[in-house]
């Protein structure tokens, strides 16, 4: 599975960004497809998730800003960010897992296939 990012880029607070990512088109099942970032210094921070069963989970700090979206025929999924926040800043990957995981934000250890980062940057 090749998973491919874009859609990163620099925004002022309050403003928005749309990320992609998307799947090669192979057989394999993903349960889950997660978004995870990364800021200078700090552990890698689980975001949010979409699970093939429509399931999804958002961390706390992005509850209400961020949405998980997704395109079935483009095989894209999404990750609408809204009124960024300068803590919103840093390397953003996604990841997806090829077996079912607990309902919540989990680690992205349980992961198996990751996209390459791209950056986020939120100036106040």
């Amino acid at each position: 599975v090749h998973l491919g990012v874009s859609g990163g880029g620099s925004v002022q607070a309050g403003g928005a960004l749309r990320l992609a990512c998307v799947r090669s088109t192979d057989t394999e099942i993903l349960f889950v497809i997660g978004w995870f970032r990364r800021a200078p210094g700090k552990e890698r921070e689980g975001v949010a998730r979409l699970d093939s069963d429509g399931f999804t989970a958002y961390a706390d700090s992005v509850k209400g800003r961020f949405t998980f979206t997704k395109d079935n025929a483009l095989n894209t999924l999404y990750l609408q960010m809204d009124n960024l926040r300068p803590e919103d800043s840093a390397m953003y990957y996604c990841a997806a897992a090829h077996n079912p995981l607990r309902k919540a934000i989990v680690d992205g250890l349980w992961y198996h296939h990751w996209g390459q980062g791209i950056q986020v940057t939120v100036s106040s």
